[in-house]
């Protein structure tokens, strides 16, 4: 079985010392961020961002025969590497980066858990509405669309009262809502272009 992209131990470079075998030992967690052919792209949690650490994992894949660059970026925990894309490859990248101590799962990027536990359930609420609806509305639209229901209710039924939730607050979040909602997908389809 090949091991790092070596036929056996004897044939691959000593990387790392015995000492810093020791503190490879604790795992690093990180993420995929994206998988192309030839092109692998991580992110490393945030306890494991220093420059030694990240060097290290760079040093030790660019030691592999099947990688052809690391390009590591400390500020946001990012490694890229760039492999030939043969067949096996990237099970031999993957079986390198599990040798280095790294495990891979979601990571929270200074979030607490109960922050990503929430964002997790609205996620998986939004496939539900899409699901249901044939990917013709989702919550993006359904919550400014609620909003903006409640705030024209609010104006029939009670007027211009100022007293509790003003109309003009609830049609302010409905639009405010509804920008900040599509934005980001706006963004994401331009880049993609």
């Amino acid at each position: 079985m090949l091991k790092n992209g070596y036929m056996n131990l004897t044939q691959m470079p000593k990387i790392i010392d015995e000492n810093s075998i020791k503190t490879a030992l604790k795992p690093i967690s990180t993420r995929v961020v994206s998988s192309t052919p030839g092109r692998l792209r991580l992110r490393v949690a945030p306890s494991h961002r220093q420059s030694g650490e990240m060097q290290r994992i760079a040093n030790a894949l660019q030691a592999n025969a099947h990688i052809n660059q690391v390009r590591t970026n400390i500020q946001n925990g990012s490694i890229v590497i760039n492999h030939d894309g043969e067949n096996g490859s990237l099970d031999n990248v993957f079986a390198s980066l599990r040798d280095l101590g790294i495990i891979f799962g979601d990571i929270a990027l200074g979030k607490s858990q109960a922050a990503v536990g929430v964002s997790n359930a609205v996620v998986d609420l939004n496939k539900q509405v899409q699901q249901a609806t044939s990917n013709v509305v989702d919550l993006r639209v359904l919550f400014p669309l609620g909003l903006g229901i409640f705030s024209i209710r609010q104006l029939l039924v009670r007027g211009l009262q100022l007293e509790t939730i003003p109309w003009y607050v609830l049609a302010w979040y409905a639009f405010d809502s509804f920008i900040k909602l599509h934005g980001t997908s706006q963004t994401q389809s331009n880049s993609k272009s």
